[in-house]
């Protein structure tokens, strides 16, 4: 398991926890990021936001946020 900021571009991991409170998850889950969702890395470049793919839809995540998203590779 690791953090969704430490994936590598074109895999594809399964969200096992996501941190943080209330506001935040709330707002992670509206977007589509939940707990037992597949992603997968679209683009992950040091100082960048993320660009993940999930539930056919590209989404964009700040890096501080993505350390919050606890995953495992699948």
């Amino acid at each position: 398991m690791g953090k969704l900021s430490d994936v590598a571009e074109h895999q594809k991991v399964k969200i096992t926890s996501i941190d943080g409170d209330t506001r935040f998850l709330t707002r992670i889950t509206s977007i589509g990021l939940t707990v037992g969702g597949i992603v997968q890395m679209v683009s992950n470049q040091k100082k960048r936001p993320l660009l993940v793919y999930s539930r056919n839809t590209l989404i964009a995540v700040n890096r501080k946020e993505s350390e919050k998203i606890v995953v495992e590779v699948i």
